[in-house]
């Protein structure tokens, strides 16, 4: 059986680095070619990984296009979806799918969205496909508190995945 790696060597294998706009470590790993009508690649990729560091997370915010979330291997990912009607649901993305965790899930545009590795857990490496494809504009943060207004029944949660 083949030895767990550790954070440093994923970080070197997959030459992960620190996200701007997010604390998690990614890399961009397919743009379509084909530039649409508005000169943004028909589809982006990446490859990110959220630790047990406390400040890791992919923190509170919206695109407005698609996002595919895709989970590859380590521990399970808490993904929590805030969407306009003022519903939300907390998604848990993993390998168990018959606890009901699931490999993928789509965050369609205009949802928030935020991500943390489950208590307990030490890393996850998963992924995600934009359509169309991502480009900085389109990228959302917002403040725990304006979040909190329309869905104070995850007050908690978004306030753990929400810098500021």
């Amino acid at each position: 059986m083949p030895k767990k790696p550790t954070i440093q060597e994923l970080i070197d294998h997959f030459d992960l680095e620190p996200m701007e706009a997010e604390n998690l470590r990614f890399r961009r790993t397919y743009a379509h070619q084909s530039i649409g009508p508005d000169s943004r690649p028909i589809a982006t990729a990446i490859i990110a990984m959220l630790t047990d560091e406390p400040e890791s997370m992919s923190d509170m915010h919206r695109l407005t296009a698609d996002e595919m979330w895709h989970f590859y291997f380590g521990d399970p990912v808490e993904l929590l979806l805030l969407y306009p009607d003022g519903t939300d649901e907390l998604v848990i993305l993993g390998h168990d799918v018959l606890a009901g965790q699931k490999p993928q899930q789509l965050v369609p545009g205009g949802v928030w969205m935020g991500a943390r590795i489950r208590s307990g857990g030490h890393y996850a490496v998963f992924g995600n496909t934009v359509s169309p494809g991502f480009v900085q504009e389109d990228f959302e943060g917002t403040s725990a508190e304006a979040l909190i207004e329309q869905w104070p029944q995850q007050a908690s949660l978004i306030r753990a995945l929400t810098r500021y």
